[in-house]
């Protein structure tokens, strides 16, 4: 059976504001040095499939410049454009849809553009043998990632015993992200991953499960389908794809169906979320700082800093966040990462488009 792989591509990374903006969002940005996020996340899933397997779903805003930036790399016709945002599972049953039209059927790797993975060859194994568990098994399999450390911004995967010869092992539930309490609990239990929101599964089966869980999202597929490959696919998916229910895959699905095989499996991986995370991306100093760009640091600890287009300087600081870019300096302290978010929506009440 062929393989896809689906990179979900959309998003707008606001918790990397001021470096991430609507025009260029976390996946678009270069964290590393290297290519952006989601080049880097194309060229690792074409270790495992041919690049006219590979399908991108994206903002209609982002579209075109991601068709530019890839023009050599995937096919124009696989970069698929939303409308609107209406969550992961309109994205994934899109995708299934059009796989299925111009296929019939295939197995489809799901992962989002923006992930961090440090060991690519063991990425790439870990999905083939994902894919082919799937295969076999005509079930839903997820990748889970064993955790390092107890991490509140993750959400985890309690994994159940399977057969000790076998690589898959049954999902006992889903869990959102945990208190630091109840982080640390799961670390030391050895029962539970990370979640990686990588999924594979068969077209046919992802589109089973949304039929089964999701009915309204189903329907409005079903209706768009008829239309893909014609001159009116674009009409047509501009009407039936604001109709469709916003809503993810994990709370759709995978928290509601009872035969989820998880993968456990060890790359390096890491969703780089927030700035606080940088530190997945490059070392830290003796003092357990971070530092991007033109920085000096003078008698700081556990500090992240990053630096555009000028010298930054901190003295005698510690867990703080600084991101400097030409138009915009962010301060704030490391425990309110995940909170950077609500800046941009404070910009957007005050009407500072020109910042978002």
């Amino acid at each position: 059976m062929k393989k896809f792989a689906v990179i979900m591509a959309g998003g707008g990374g606001a918790r990397f504001w001021p470096l991430s903006r609507m025009d260029t969002p976390k996946q678009l940005l270069n964290l590393t040095g290297r290519d952006s996020l989601l080049e880097q996340t194309l060229a690792r899933v074409c270790q495992v499939l041919p690049p006219e397997n590979v399908f991108i779903l994206t903002d209609c805003a982002l579209a075109e410049k991601i068709r530019q930036t890839l023009q050599d790399k995937i096919p124009a016709q696989n970069v698929l454009s939303e409308p609107v945002a209406r969550g992961t599972a309109a994205c994934i049953g899109y995708a299934a849809c059009v796989i299925a039209q111009r296929y019939g059927d295939g197995v489809m790797l799901v992962t989002p553009a923006d992930a961090y993975i440090s060991n690519e060859k063991a990425f790439a194994q870990a999905l083939r043998t994902a894919a082919a568990a799937a295969e076999e098994s005509n079930k839903v399999v997820t990748i889970g990632i064993t955790p390092t450390f107890p991490a509140t911004g993750y959400g985890y995967i309690q994994q159940g015993k399977g057969q000790e010869d076998c690589p898959v092992k049954p999902v006992v539930r889903f869990v959102e992200k945990p208190d630091a309490m109840r982080a640390r609990e799961y670390l030391f239990s050895g029962q539970y991953l990370w979640n990686s929101g990588i999924f594979v599964w068969k077209a046919s089966v992802a589109l089973d499960k949304i039929k089964r869980f999701l009915p309204k999202t189903y329907q409005g597929l079903q209706r768009l389908s008829q239309h893909l490959g014609s001159e009116q696919e674009t009409t047509v998916l501009e009407q039936i794809y604001p109709t469709l229910p916003d809503i993810s895959i994990d709370y759709g699905v995978m928290e509601k169906c009872e035969d989820i095989l998880v993968l456990p499996a060890e790359f390096g991986w890491s969703d780089v979320g927030s700035w606080d995370m940088l530190g997945a991306i490059h070392p830290a100093d003796k003092y357990n700082n971070v530092a991007v760009g033109d920085v000096l640091l003078e008698e700081c600890q556990s500090s992240t800093v990053y630096a555009a287009s000028r010298t930054v300087v901190l003295l005698g600081v510690e867990n703080l966040i600084v991101v400097e870019t030409p138009d915009a300096v962010m301060v704030c302290p490391k425990d309110r990462a995940q909170d950077v978010k609500q800046i941009t929506q404070k910009l957007q009440q005050m009407g500072k488009r020109e910042l978002l």
